[in-house]
């Protein structure tokens, strides 16, 4: 069994869709905390339903939550931190102490960076008549959506398709995409 620490902002069904594997049995790991920069997060509610412990971020600058997350994450046994829809970009202190991957709604390097998350992605894709869009997970470095790729999923773009219809066939990849990889740094 390994540690895992998730970071969301949203509504956290990727958060979920692990809570549900692990008590599937179909994954073997236990998350130690989930800790959201938004005190609204239905994440944390779904957090709470789990009797998994949460933590809501105080610090709004880039360094000062780096110190604050890595002297908080300091009381856990983590063998791995998960982006879950996760919108801050992750300070040096962090991606120099822990393992962090994050997965993104589009095939990096396309539709990454700043801004690019969510519908954002899914109209930008939709806007420039793509054929092909799916999930990227990768490693978390300091640069948003930049780390190394661990594994992409292909979706395809319908021409009638909506953004919420791409967003709906991306997000359920992105569920058994992510489940996948964490099966393999079980230890």
């Amino acid at each position: 069994m390994y540690n895992l620490v998730v970071f969301a902002s949203g509504n956290g069904s990727t958060l979920q869709a692990i809570i549900d594997n692990i008590v599937s049995g179909n994954l073997n790991a236990n998350i130690q905390l989930v800790v959201s920069d938004n005190p609204n997060a239905f994440a944390l509610s779904r957090a709470q339903n789990a009797n998994i412990p949460t933590y809501i971020i105080r610090n709004k600058q880039i360094s000062e939550v780096d110190f604050e997350l890595l002297d908080v994450l300091s009381h856990y046994d983590i063998d791995l931190i998960v982006l879950a829809g996760y919108l801050k970009l992750i300070g040096p202190n962090l991606i120099n102490n822990y393992t962090i991957i994050n997965t993104h709604p589009a095939l990096l390097p396309k539709y990454g960076g700043k801004g690019m998350y969510g519908m954002n992605v899914h109209r930008a894709v939709i806007n420039a008549h793509e054929t092909k869009s799916g999930v990227t997970l990768h490693y978390v470095n300091e640069k948003y959506d930049s780390g190394d790729i661990i594994r992409q999923t292909v979706v395809d773009v319908f021409p009638d398709d909506t953004p919420e219809d791409l967003s709906a066939r991306v997000q359920a990849a992105e569920k058994i995409q992510l489940i996948e990889a964490l099966k393999k740094f079980e230890k």
